[in-house]
């Protein structure tokens, strides 16, 4: 089939390019490093190509990336059409106009001028979308095996290291607890090894690492797997972590520009151990429910989960 030069861009570098238009339109770097937009395995190697040198695919021809990225030329313009181009040249158009505007740090769904109306609905937008995405990209079946180990478990540690991953383990302990599931949180890599050492076949282990490339986590869940224990791993695909995980729980969503673990990241973890703990209620049946309603009955009882509590009322 005979390739469209025009629509593939065979220019050697962008020409006397006007950024009208260009410069109000969506923000094609934002939309490539989303992860949002669904791209077969050879467009995310020319996503990945130009997120990392943006600056060297606006200056280079479509011969050039396409040996970079390792694929052909009609790749690259189903990659420009997929990210909302018509095609290269417009494409190195709406480049330059992201590069011209610099790095949302921010948010980066929030540009300066924005009102507070519009913060709202943007960061509020962006955060539903990246959920919507995750929902539809993780396999329950993984969730649902993980649920299973758990409730076959002999004992359970949940293991976080950083802030976000610590309050996450803290808060998967504290609710297996409640199920009457043998179960500890650890978030010191020192008691963490120790914890490893102790254990043996028919444990599990919960890692939580959303960068999923820690060492002192890395070392202790080698320990784990080799006292034995099962491991399930909450984190990005393809991360060090995620290599060593008998049952693994994707968390991906789109970077953070500032915070290493972002409210993307945040809010998709929180809606997965949710998501756990009911697959976990449901596996372990209707006498759960009577387990439960003696925790909610104590503490009502005893003014904890009520707003007007007696003991202190004059």
């Amino acid at each position: 089939m005979k390739t469209d030069l025009t629509d593939t861009g065979y220019e050697p570098v962008l020409e006397e390019a006007s950024l009208d238009g260009a410069a109000d339109a969506p923000d094609v770097l934002r939309t490539i490093s989303s992860g949002l937009i669904p791209l077969s395995e050879g467009q995310k190697r020319i996503a990945e190509l130009i997120t990392a040198q943006p600056q060297w695919a606006l200056t280079s021809n479509v011969e050039d990336i396409a040996q970079a990225a390792q694929v052909s030329a009609p790749t690259i313009v189903r990659f420009c059409r997929a990210v909302g181009c018509e095609g290269l040249k417009d494409f190195k158009l709406k480049l330059a106009a992201a590069l011209a505007r610099g790095t949302p740090y921010l948010h980066r769904d929030v540009t300066d001028g924005d009102s507070g109306q519009d913060v709202l609905r943007n960061v509020v937008g962006s955060v539903t979308a990246v959920v919507a995405e995750w929902q539809r990209q993780i396999d329950p079946a993984h969730i649902e095996k993980a649920a299973t180990l758990i409730n076959q478990a002999r004992r359970v540690d949940c293991f976080g290291t950083g802030a976000t991953s610590h309050f996450l383990a803290q808060d998967l302990q504290a609710r297996l607890f409640r199920f009457d599931i043998a179960s500890t949180a650890y978030t010191d890599a020192h008691l963490q090894m120790v914890a490893a050492a102790t254990l043996q076949p028919g444990d599990v282990v919960v890692a939580i690492s959303f960068v999923g490339r820690m060492p002192s986590l890395l070392e202790v869940v080698r320990l784990a797997k080799k006292r034995g224990a099962r491991i399930i791993a909450i984190t990005r695909a393809q991360t060090p972590l995620a290599l060593l995980a008998d049952e693994l729980l994707v968390t991906d969503v789109p970077r953070d520009a500032v915070m290493r673990v972002g409210t993307d990241a945040y809010i998709v973890q929180l809606l997965l151990i949710e998501v756990l703990m009911v697959m976990i209620g449901l596996q372990r049946g209707p006498s759960l429910n009577d387990r439960l309603k003696r925790i909610h009955d104590v503490l009502e009882r005893h003014g904890a989960d009520i707003e007007s509590d007696p003991l202190y009322e004059s």
